[in-house]
């Protein structure tokens, strides 16, 4: 499956892109910005799309028939941390091909990707922001964080190096190292890529601006 990423969130984007490349996957090109993926859409045809819903001064809706005609043949997939039932309604009349919850598990927006590039459709259920369960689910993971470990994992969301953690923190590059693996481990993950994704699936980070907002 050859995909192409857009979102404006540096970040996940390349993370992302990380683990579908490693789950064997073309990832043909990642853009920040709708107008950035438009000549990569042209010149790679890739077979999907992902693509964020908001950015800062419109949403991939806007831009979806632009998109559509610079690849024909590319089936698009939404990837919002939210949705309404007319966000849904007016993608499906846009030609969008599926939705994806940010806030989910790599495997599962994998699955949506897989699934739209062999001809489904697939529309989940509309989210309302800061539900119940996503709020009991982020105080759970929380609650084993210290509040050392969770400037880690806002830093981390935000890009930043372990060298400039270490700087940014006061501390030393060892001590940086190790409370970047006790963030790992406690997540259970292992990579940083995947803790910044496991963060926005639990809703303890925003992947927008890097924010903790566990409480």
């Amino acid at each position: 499956m050859r995909v192409l990423i857009c979102d404006d969130h540096a970040v996940f984007a390349d993370s992302l892109s990380l683990v579908l490349a490693d789950a064997g996957h073309d990832i043909v090109g990642v853009a920040y910005s709708p107008a950035e993926a438009m000549p990569l859409l042209r010149i790679r045809q890739p077979d999907v799309g992902l693509i964020d819903l908001q950015f800062p001064s419109d949403t991939a809706l806007d831009w979806m028939p632009r998109l559509r005609a610079a690849s024909p043949r590319t089936k698009f997939v939404v990837l919002s941390g939210f949705l309404e039932q007319a966000v849904l309604d007016d993608g499906v009349a846009a030609g969008v091909r599926g939705f994806a919850d940010k806030g989910q598990q790599a495997g599962d927006i994998l699955s949506v990707l897989e699934r739209v590039a062999d001809g489904e459709v697939v529309v989940r259920q509309p989210t309302r922001r800061g539900g119940t369960r996503r709020r009991s689910q982020a105080q759970q993971v929380a609650r084993f964080l210290t509040p050392r470990e969770r400037e880690v994992l806002t830093r981390l969301a935000r890009g930043e190096s372990t060298q400039a953690l270490a700087k940014a923190m006061g501390v030393t590059r060892s001590t940086a190292r190790s409370h970047v693996q006790s963030v790992l481990s406690k997540l259970g993950v292992h990579s940083q890529r995947e803790a910044v994704i496991e963060a926005a699936r639990h809703g303890l980070v925003s992947v927008e601006t890097g924010e903790w907002l566990a409480g």
